[in-house]
């Protein structure tokens, strides 16, 4: 007689693999793939130009990048527009989030208002910018010229300082409805008896601010740190459109460069190295990041 051996139910986790197994495979395919070729092709001498002199070079790519003194400069601009960027974005985000905060009459038209940059792409961005920006036909010219604030136009983008704070100023103004979002939802889970009690502790706005607002809002904000410096550091498109790296390298980013060396010198290999470079930083600068938030509290999402 045969002998029925009876079926085990599979388990909670042995099911959640089962069930996710087929999404695992296909995000491994789509995304893990790519990411490994690409560190590949950065050990390879890899130019379309060359395509008989391709071949296996190890980490010779990532050591010519220590020495070029373009991708030092590139880092150098990379470092302080990330540093302006973020810094203005933070202080911007935390203002409008507060205002935005209270309950007045046009507060959702306000609110939608602020949404719009957000929901326009970075090449539209930089394209508009441009626009403003103009030296014959510019509306700021025309708002300042208006104003008699100035006698005659400007080209805004013909000077290193004056290109790099406008793509800077450009980046902000695409990039901050994401922060403000953020940390108006941080600032909605406030209860509001914490207000309650430091009003009649007879606590003034400043210190209702520092400690209430902020440290509830501490999370929220190391988020926005996370994000923004992410964005800020991987930015091309707007910056593309508005200067093209220019004047000079004044506004030649480390993303900029990569994406030159890839399409303009068809160099894979070398571009490959680029992309690696920007995204073991903004690995670094994410760990630090979520190190600070870890130590500061809790994490939730």
């Amino acid at each position: 007689m045969a002998v029925l051996t009876e079926r085990r139910p599979l388990g909670d986790n042995a099911k959640a693999w089962a069930l996710n197994a087929p999404a695992m495979i296909v995000i491994a395919l789509l995304v893990a793939y790519p990411i490994a070729y690409s560190f590949w092709v950065s050990l390879q001498r890899n130019n379309l130009k060359r395509p008989r002199a391709n071949k296996f070079i190890g980490f010779d790519n990532y050591q010519a990048l220590l020495s070029d003194q373009a991708f030092l400069s590139a880092l150098k601009v990379s470092a302080l527009f990330v540093l302006v960027v973020l810094g203005l974005t933070v202080v911007l985000a935390l203002i409008l989030a507060l205002v935005l905060n209270e309950q007045f009459r046009g507060r959702g038209l306000l609110l939608s208002l602020a949404l719009l940059p957000w929901a326009m792409p970075g090449v539209v961005n930089g394209l508009m910018w441009r626009t403003i920006f103009d030296a014959k036909t510019g509306a700021l010219n025309g708002l300042l010229t208006q104003l008699g604030l100035i006698d005659e136009y400007h080209a805004w983008l013909t000077s290193g300082t004056g290109a790099f704070l406008f793509t800077a100023l450009a980046q902000v103004w695409n990039t901050l409805p994401f922060s403000v979002i953020i940390l108006l939802a941080g600032l909605s889970t406030i209860p509001s008896e914490l207000y309650d009690a430091a009003t009649v502790d007879r606590a003034g706005a400043v210190q209702r601010f520092v400690q209430v607002t902020l440290p509830w809002l501490l999370h929220p904000l190391l988020i926005v740190l996370i994000l923004e410096t992410m964005n800020a550091f991987r930015a091309f498109d707007t910056i593309y459109v508005l200067t093209g790296g220019g004047p000079g390298d004044a506004t030649t980013t480390i993303a900029l460069l990569d994406v030159q060396t890839v399409l303009t010198f068809t160099d894979f290999g070398l571009g490959s190295a680029y992309a690696w470079v920007i995204t073991a930083i903004t690995l670094l600068i994410s760990v630090g990041y979520i190190g600070l938030l870890y130590r500061k509290g809790n994490f939730e999402v």
